[in-house]
């Protein structure tokens, strides 16, 4: 076993699935295992987390996807997260993503439809909402696309703007978010192609490029983005699946950019893969490579370790935390471990 490294990984899981809540694990830096240090259930179905820092250090944040909607800030100096307070409604219901930009949490309130800003103090615990922007539309799939359902909200890599996913509308939303205020404005909407639901996007390293991975519709939407008018343009469409006679229902869940921009992976639940994209120079081509298993059942979520080399799958029906060796030259994830966390939904890194 190698030196343990001073890099901690935080699983979000959902409680109401039997899920521990929020688990702390250290990742050993030669191996890249996750070794389990402690856990906290102290709010409902922590099922999202972030990493940001307070004038104390770092402070980690999770949402509650509870029909009433919170979000929770917790002080991780110790061996497993510490609630620094009570959980702040979001004033939407079902927020399923939240990220930081401008001094303020942002939720994606699936449930409502609408994305949520709250502002951040010093001490790094949020208060109460000062901006709810509620989306409108609907899409053609009469049981997923009735009506909005906000999935992500996240900066774009100059920190000017916020775009949200939306499930419910083929559409991904950008906004700038005042700073003073904390209230998100309108500024453009772009459609996907109809049906494709959505899900979640990464941005190239590069900045000039997105992605946007869709949930109904197991297509990944390469987009031109203009940071200086704040517009996303889609250019293509690529399959997330290989034809390989694959027959049941398969829905696309979190997608991640290599730290280079040379590669491209997606999670795939149902086909319960990893698919693995080549991306060029400046990342407006994306060609599926391969895919490969995914250690367990149902991968929801996707993350990259802060070195760039290994893989972290979130299985939410197998219940564990797979890791996988990223191949340097191929990009090819290879299984090297897995951690038992029951109901996982998310990893993050600190």
């Amino acid at each position: 076993m190698g030196d343990r490294s001073s890099v901690r990984a935080f699983v979000g899981s959902f409680t109401s699935a039997g899920g521990p809540g929020i688990v702390t694990a250290d990742v050993d830096a030669a191996t890249g295992a996750l070794t389990w240090t402690g856990a906290t259930d102290a709010v409902p179905d922590p099922s999202y987390l972030t990493v940001g820092t307070a004038e104390g250090g770092p402070v980690l944040y999770a949402v509650s996807e509870t029909a009433e909607g919170a979000v929770a800030a917790f002080d991780i100096s110790g061996e497993q997260p510490r609630l620094m307070g009570a959980p702040v409604p979001v004033s939407g219901s079902g927020p399923t993503h939240l990220s930081l930009a401008s001094g303020h949490l942002l939720t994606a309130n699936y449930g409502s439809g609408s994305v949520s800003a709250l502002p951040v103090g010093p001490d790094g615990e949020p208060r109460s909402a000062s901006g709810v922007l509620r989306h409108e539309g609907r899409g053609p799939d009469p049981e997923r696309q009735r009506e909005p359902h906000a999935h992500q909200v996240l900066p774009d890599p100059t920190g000017r703007w916020v775009v949200s996913v939306d499930l419910g509308t083929d559409s991904v939303r950008v906004y700038a978010l005042d700073p003073a205020t904390g209230v998100p404005a309108p500024h453009t909407e772009t459609a996907v192609g109809p049906g494709t639901g959505p899900r979640h996007l990464a941005f190239h390293p590069a900045g000039s490029h997105a992605y946007v991975l869709g949930e109904l519709r197991p297509v990944l939407t390469v987009c031109r983005w203009d940071a200086a008018a704040g517009r996303l343009e889609p250019l293509t469409e690529v399959p997330v699946l290989p034809d390989d006679g694959h027959d049941g229902p398969s829905y696309a869940s979190a997608v991640v950019t290599a730290h280079d921009g040379r590669f491209l992976w997606a999670a795939n639940r149902g086909h319960d893969s990893l698919a693995v994209f080549r991306l060029d120079g400046d990342g407006e081509k994306a060609e599926l490579v391969t895919t490969v298993p995914c250690g367990g059942h149902w991968p929801r979520d996707l993350a990259l370790d802060p070195t760039g080399t290994r893989l972290y799958v979130a299985n939410e029906r197998s219940g564990d935390v797979t890791w996988f060796d990223v191949d340097a030259e191929t990009g090819v994830p290879r299984r090297a471990g897995s951690l038992a966390v029951r109901a996982a939904s998310c990893v993050v890194f600190a």
